[in-house]
């Protein structure tokens, strides 16, 4: 078991009836718990030589941030569509009910960058699916996608098979 998972509350019937919720803010609401998790986390990288953190927007931040500090990295922002002042590469996915578009800097990215990809949880992998193919559309190396929590039940890991991925807390259900 890892240190962290006793900060993470679980919340079930939360937003429906049959899931658990497994709610990270206990973990980042308590120094210990925010220390530990970014501790588990950037130890997933010990010895993966990589040139950047990109984190997705919102709570990719809040793991990428610190994991891009400890390690002496540059961190760039994966965000929403209209948030990023340059010039930008968007990538649009499917989501449960529609669809959504993130966007990444054109020129933050460079051809053979090696980029570690940083979010809190993986699901189903949509989204980290869409971010990794945004970033090699710009000719960048996703060497590696790391994340707080696992949903194994949403099989997000057989999405994104083409990617080494590691987490530090891994659930059975959704």
């Amino acid at each position: 078991m890892s240190k962290i998972e006793p900060y993470i509350t679980s919340i079930p019937d939360f937003p429906e009836p049959g899931v658990i919720f497994r709610d990270i803010t206990t973990a980042i609401g308590s120094a210990d718990g925010l220390q530990l998790s970014v501790d588990e986390m950037a130890a997933l990288l010990e010895g993966e030589p990589f040139d950047v953190v990109a984190g997705l927007e919102s709570r990719g931040f809040l793991f990428g941030m610190p994991i891009a500090y400890k390690l002496h990295k540059p961190f760039i922002p994966i965000r929403k569509e209209g948030k990023l002042p340059r010039e930008t590469v968007g990538a649009t996915y499917s989501l449960e009910y529609g669809t959504a578009t993130i966007e990444v800097h054109k020129d933050d990215i460079k051809p053979g960058m090696r980029v570690v990809l940083i979010d809190d949880l993986i699901a189903t992998g949509g989204t980290l699916e869409a971010a990794a193919h945004l970033l090699e559309q710009l000719g960048a190396k996703v060497v590696k996608i790391v994340c707080l929590l696992e949903l194994k039940g949403l099989h997000g890991r057989d999405r994104l098979k083409d990617y080494p991925l590691a987490t530090v807390v891994s659930y059975d259900g959704k």
